[in-house]
C-alpha cells in the first residue's frame, strides 16, 4: 500500500522545522488513520517537555505520555512535536499544561479515547503527575475512560 501522508497537505513533514515562540495549536496537523475500523493504541512519549510557572517564570520539565485510540484523523508527529515545543514559553500550570494538550487534540482529530499524562519533575520537594482522559460520550470509549480514571 502506498503512504499517500505527503499528499494530505501536511506542511510540517519534510519541511525545516519551524519553531513557535509561545503556545501554538495552529502547528498541529492530522492525517487519514488508513485503519479506522480497528481499535490500537498510538502512544507518544515527550520526555523533554517543558514550560514556564506562571507566577515565578521557572522552567518546568516534565515527560507528557499521549496515548489515543484513533478514528478518522491522526496527529502527524512532527507537528505534535512542534506544538509540544510551543509551551517551552508559555506560562501554564501542570494541571493546565495536561488538560490542554488532550482537548486540543480531541478538537483536532477526535479520537475515540486519549489520556494525557503529565509526570513533571520535583519542585520545592514535590512532583505533580496530573492525568486527564476522554472517551467518545455515550459508547464503550466513554466507560473505558470512566475505568481508567476509576484505577487511575
Amino acid at each position: 500500500m502506498e503512504d499517500t501522508r505527503k499528499d494530505e497537505g501536511l506542511k510540517s513533514l519534510g519541511a525545516p522545522s519551524r519553531y513557535a515562540t509561545d503556545y501554538a495549536p495552529e502547528v498541529l496537523e492530522t492525517f487519514e488513520n488508513k485503519h479506522q475500523e480497528n481499535d490500537y493504541w498510538v502512544r507518544f512519549n515527550c520526555p523533554e517537555f517543558t514550560t514556564l510557572c506562571p507566577i515565578t517564570g521557572q522552567p518546568d520539565f516534565a515527560e507528557i505520555i499521549i496515548s489515543y485510540i484513533p478514528a478518522k484523523r491522526m496527529v502527524e508527529s512532527k507537528s505534535l512535536k512542534l506544538y509540544l515545543f510551543s509551551f517551552r514559553n508559555h506560562g501554564d500550570f501542570h494541571e493546565d499544561c495536561v488538560n490542554i494538550i488532550m482537548k486540543d487534540l480531541i478538537r483536532l482529530m477526535e479520537p475515540k479515547y486519549i489520556e494525557v499524562t503529565g509526570l513533571f519533575t520535583p519542585r520545592g520537594g514535590i512532583s505533580i503527575h496530573p492525568y486527564a482522559n476522554y472517551g467518545i460520550p455515550g459508547t464503550k470509549y466513554e466507560r473505558l475512560a470512566e475505568q481508567r480514571m476509576a484505577l487511575h
